[in-house]
């Protein structure tokens, strides 16, 4: 399922059609908003976009689409900070996130070096490694021209 998600031509509605959920227009909003959200949304600024198209909907509406769509491998949760979840399309290729702790932006990246670790680890351990998740903090470009 996850090869379909980034596949750009595949609409919403093929997509909660594909993953077996009835077709509504909250959820295929919602969907909508983090495929191009440019970036790492929460809960809340998925909510307020959302109104802007359809103003009687709800915040536990969002979060229980959120939830739906996360139990079935269409979006992923994120933990960028210690206060909010954000929300992102699952990925077909794993990756990691730079988080500035200047201005907050996001940068994603791949690291070859993390399948490696999950096998040396699955081996060494005994463990069935599925997924790495890597964050690292720091100051972007713009920040450390700040700061100096």
């Amino acid at each position: 399922m996850t090869a379909e998600i980034t596949d750009i031509g595949i609409n919403n509605e093929e997509l909660l059609d594909a993953a077996g959920l009835r077709k509504t227009s909250q959820r295929a909003l919602i969907l909508e908003i983090i495929r191009s959200g440019q970036g790492h949304l929460d809960a809340d600024e998925i909510y307020l976009r959302a109104r802007k198209k359809q103003p009687r909907l709800s915040l536990s509406t969002v979060y229980r689409t959120l939830q739906t769509l996360k139990e079935l491998g269409l979006i992923e949760e994120v933990h960028l900070d210690e206060t909010h979840h954000h929300y992102e399309i699952k990925s077909a290729n794993e990756h990691h996130h730079l988080v500035c702790i200047g201005c907050g932006k996001v940068v994603e990246f791949e690291c070859p070096m993390s399948h490696k670790m999950m096998a040396d680890v699955s081996r060494e351990k005994g463990f069935e490694v599925v997924s790495t998740e890597v964050r690292m903090k720091g100051y972007c470009p713009t920040c450390r021209r700040k700061k100096t």
